[in-house]
């Protein structure tokens, strides 16, 4: 008994290591961007000596940033692009799973079969056929440019569609015998119980839509039109990088995300754990 008490503390001591140690190395960036903002040009540049903490800490690059980037407009394009595409992510990846899940109709197989095909293709392989349609339509640098790739979501789809089909069946049997049809029993027997998937979907959803930078600078080149990504990306000069600046902006870019996973972190832990777990 004393030996495998033994091993089990040592793996325990192991285990618990590794992930500090994994931690510590996810955290390093983070750290360096906050310490990076205070300081001055030189010291952000500076390699030898190396400078880790700043000899004063300095507000300046916060100042500047304030000064010459209108945040409101930013955060507003950003927040209007993350909640439009979540609410399409959220409708049409529960509707399509459900369907996908509990209902039998001919080509069932195949059609999420090209659900999953477009799931292992890159999303850089539909940018240019994306960018066509949006400029046939005659709506390039506007909100709709921006959240059009993220309308229908093939991931969302599959994570909804393991989410229901871990349900059982004796749910909708029930309803149907209560009298409700398909769509009553999706609305008010299935969906709720989806909750935590939907959250989780959201907050996958939020997390692509804040980070996606390379379809904001393509479509949208109206400075008005600009995203958070998409406005930082532009700090880097093509000679010399404020990085100060920049990293002050980061920093100020990364509050929502901290936010919303401050707030949402149970139902984004429970919705991977019920919904992602089978396939």
């Amino acid at each position: 008994m004393d030996s495998l008490e033994r091993k089990r503390k040592i793996t325990k001591i192991f285990v618990h290591s590794a992930l500090i140690l994994v931690s510590i190395t996810m955290l390093v960036p983070f750290f360096w961007m906050i310490l990076t903002s205070f300081k001055t040009a030189t010291e952000a540049t500076s390699v030898n000596p190396f400078v880790i903490f700043p000899k004063q800490w300095r507000t300046d690059a916060f100042k500047t940033v304030f000064r010459n980037m209108n945040f409101f407009l930013l955060y507003r394009n950003t927040l209007l692009l993350i909640l439009f595409r979540v609410i399409c992510a959220i409708v049409t990846a529960t509707l399509a799973g459900y369907a996908f899940a509990r209902l039998h109709f001919p080509g069932r197989d195949l059609a999420f079969s090209l659900v999953l095909f477009q799931m292992m293709v890159p999303n850089q392989v539909f940018l240019i056929p994306q960018y066509l349609m949006v400029s046939k339509l005659g709506m390039l640098n506007t909100l709709f440019a921006l959240v059009f790739p993220g309308m229908v979501t093939a991931f969302g789809t599959f994570l909804l569609r393991q989410g229901f089909m871990t349900l059982p069946t004796d749910l909708e049997e029930a309803a149907r015998l209560d009298g409700c049809n398909i769509g009553q029993c999706f609305l008010f027997v299935m969906m709720p119980l989806m909750r935590s998937s939907m959250v989780a979907l959201g907050i996958f959803t939020a997390l692509f839509a804040y980070k996606d930078l390379m379809w904001p600078l393509i479509v949208n080149t109206d400075k008005d039109m600009l995203v958070l990504s998409s406005a930082l990306a532009k700090m880097q000069g093509q000679y010399v990088t404020k990085f100060p600046e920049l990293m002050a902006a980061s920093l100020i870019a990364c509050l929502p995300m901290i936010i919303l996973y401050v707030f949402f972190q149970k139902q984004f832990i429970e919705g991977i754990a019920t919904s992602g777990g089978k396939l």
